[in-house]
């Protein structure tokens, strides 16, 4: 899967803050998950995309003009990216998490950046070596851990998803915009993600929240959902794949700081030094030709 998008040298500046906010937050996830530790994996997903797509929906509401009809080609990206981008992103992430912990599914997803960068139809030297170097930050933020063939496998399809999320998305921003395509694309991802908990817990796969899942459940939605698609999604076109993809890096970074806010833990000199690297090529890769 190739594609190009011009970059608009004249957004980057809103650009950029705007796609270090949006991966920071999906980096808060992991930490903030340990709050929904104990609830039905996929109907808690289904629960969280629901939320978001509520609250999308009204935005798109209150802030479009009247939404113009959607094509049958339309729908059917937009349910591509809701598959791949979100519900079997999840599913890959909680069964590689299952075989071999969650340090190899991060390591894996910190490719990110290279893959995106590879995936541009007019490859840019200086955007690979700056993906090669936020790869290199992320790999020794994360960790490698120890890990197996399944949990690789599951790995490595979470990448490929990922990596859906943005490049199905780019033919539909100029048109539909960001709030839509996110609006859209979550609530597609809600009966999705019913099926398989229907399929994998019957109908065990919901109950009601304690008040610390509700809360983790509410974040997860408002938050890392709502507000992190849209600003991805805002700032994905203006960029490019190839210089939005270096900001995947941050996504560790985001993790290690919810940690030690949260008080679960110090970074170590290794998240530190990752961090900085992780900067270092995201910089890199903005420097103006």
């Amino acid at each position: 899967m190739t594609t190009d998008f011009k970059t608009t040298p004249s957004l980057d500046t809103r650009a950029a803050p705007m796609a270090t906010t949006a991966m920071f937050l999906v980096g808060t996830l992991a930490a903030v998950s340990d709050l929904i530790q104990d609830y039905p994996l996929y109907g808690g997903q289904a629960v969280r995309y629901a939320l978001a797509a509520v609250a999308l929906l009204l935005a798109v509401r209150l802030t479009s003009n009247p939404p113009a009809p959607l094509s049958a080609r339309d729908v059917g990206q937009l349910a591509l990216l809701a598959l791949t981008g979100l519900v079997l992103f999840n599913v890959c992430v909680i069964e590689s998490a299952r075989h071999a912990g969650p340090a190899l599914v991060g390591t894996v997803l910190g490719t990110v950046p290279l893959a995106l960068a590879l995936c541009a139809r007019a490859l840019n030297r200086r955007i690979l070596l700056a993906a090669a170097v936020v790869v290199t930050g992320a790999t020794l933020a994360t960790g490698l851990g120890s890990g197996n063939l399944p949990g690789l496998a599951w790995a490595a399809g979470a990448l490929a998803c990922e990596v859906c999320f943005s490049l199905l998305a780019l033919p539909l921003l100029p048109r539909l915009g960001a709030m839509k395509v996110s609006a859209y694309s979550v609530t597609l991802a809600v009966p999705m993600l019913l099926l398989i908990g229907l399929v994998t817990d019957g109908t065990a796969m919901l109950r009601v929240p304690t008040l610390a899942e509700a809360l983790g459940l509410g974040y997860l939605a408002l938050i890392v959902t709502t507000v992190a698609f849209f600003l991805w999604y805002s700032a994905l076109p203006r960029l490019g794949p190839g210089k939005a993809g270096l900001f995947a890096g941050m996504i560790p970074i985001g993790a290690i700081t919810t940690g030690v806010l949260l008080g679960l833990g110090a970074p170590t000199v290794a998240d530190l030094a990752g961090a900085a690297i992780v900067i270092a090529g995201i910089l890199l890769g903005l420097r103006p030709e």
